[in-house]
């Protein structure tokens, strides 16, 4: 008796013992993967992207601070060397900053020194007041902070600034106007995913009347307000980065189909299922929500869903690699997605639009991943269909 276990034992422990090699080889692998493309000229941004979404992300702070700067396409070597001071006293925005960075305290690793903790609140509020102060267009809003301190904690303070003032212009930018208006827009995105996804869930959280601002912290921090564990955090800064900037709300729709069994068990009451939905579980199983997340957004893109909204936000303004690479704020972007528009309504007169086969439609839903921030940050457009890409496939995939 003691024989057969000593062997299951063994045999367990063996076992254990393979996983954890094939694991270490899979990692070893994947960091050579990245370096290659980080030395690859140009570097090869479609195969970080890649590494970022795929399971387990970019593996360590040590690589998100090469490859994150990449995939928002900011240029190391334009960064100045020290920013300029920001007038503090006269700054509308410092007092409520200031109040939100000492109430993070959380979003500090547990056992780090008060006085190493103290001076990188200090660079939190001024990367916050000089991304402001620079973007005059950009307000701020209460959990913006636990954005900038992930970018802060992972990469140095003239980088995060960096990294931070373009994800202020183009992810964030929504969030960032002088009203919510834009920002509920986008939250709304989230029933009809869920919709599509499973209707049962759907009509029981309508009949809730639980609406979707449970969801509102997990949006504007992405996620970062709301996880204990940073190493969760920015696993899935990886994916969000490199990904379309409605991911999060892909990401929101797949967490609440996840926990399908707990809202259909909760009574049916909005304050109910406010509570239930606006905890998340410490145990999620994060790469299967994460490649979850990705199938969902090929299936139902923002394309698809937009066509049921006519606002046209910031993020709608993300169109594909070519508008990523001339690095254009979305408000100009807006205004020469209006002109395109006119052309195309102008060449579909004419007959020369080119036509798109039906076989070839589900490669395109396909490649909505790969089009999504081709050379930065820009993504894909959500207004217009996946189909108008057809044509410029060929440029990303000979």
């Amino acid at each position: 008796m003691s024989l057969k276990k000593s062997r299951s034992v063994g045999a367990a422990s063996s076992r254990n013992g393979l996983g954890k090699q094939d694991a270490e080889s899979r990692r070893k692998r994947k960091v050579a993967e990245i370096t290659q493309a980080l030395n690859t000229t140009p570097v090869d941004v479609a195969a970080l992207r890649r590494m970022a979404i795929s399971e387990g992300g970019l593996l360590s702070d040590e690589i998100r601070q090469q490859v994150w700067p990449r995939l928002l396409n900011v240029s190391v070597e334009n960064i100045p060397e020290r920013l300029e001071p920001v007038d503090r006293d006269n700054n509308k925005d410092f007092n409520q900053v200031l109040l939100d960075v000492q109430r993070s305290l959380r979003r500090f690793p547990p056992g780090m020194p008060d006085e190493q903790r103290e001076g990188l609140q200090e660079e939190l509020i001024d990367i916050i007041l000089w991304v402001l102060v620079k973007n005059p267009q950009l307000h701020y809003y209460q959990g913006y902070h636990d954005i900038v301190v992930t970018f802060l904690l992972v990469l140095e303070e003239r980088l995060a600034t960096a990294l931070v003032e373009k994800l202020s212009t183009h992810h964030l930018r929504d969030f960032m106007d002088p009203t919510m208006d834009n920002t509920k827009h986008i939250l709304n995105y989230l029933m009809p995913i869920i919709e599509r996804v499973n209707p049962e869930v759907y009509n029981f959280m309508q009949q809730a009347e639980v609406g979707t601002i449970f969801a509102l912290s997990w949006l504007i921090t992405w996620f970062g307000h709301v996880l204990s564990d940073f190493r969760h955090v920015v696993r899935l800064y990886d994916f969000f980065l490199a990904c379309h900037p409605l991911m999060p709300i892909y990401f929101a729709a797949v967490i609440v189909l996840h926990r399908e069994e707990e809202v259909l068990d909760c009574e049916c009451d909005m304050a109910m299922m406010h509570h239930l939905l606006s905890r998340i579980p410490e145990d999620l199983p994060y790469e299967t929500l994460i490649s979850r997340a990705g199938d969902l957004f090929v299936q139902f893109p923002p394309s698809e869903l937009a066509r049921e909204r006519s606002q046209l936000t910031a993020v709608s303004t993300f169109k594909d690699f070519e508008l990523a690479s001339t690095q254009q704020r979305p408000d100009t972007v807006l205004r020469q997605r209006r002109k395109e528009q006119q052309q195309r309504t102008l060449e579909a007169q004419r007959g020369t639009v080119a036509v798109v086969q039906p076989t070839a439609r589900r490669l395109i839903r396909l490649a909505v991943m790969g089009l999504t921030v081709a050379l930065g940050a820009a993504a894909l457009a959500v207004v217009n269909s996946a189909l108008e890409w057809a044509p410029k496939l060929d440029l990303l995939f000979p």
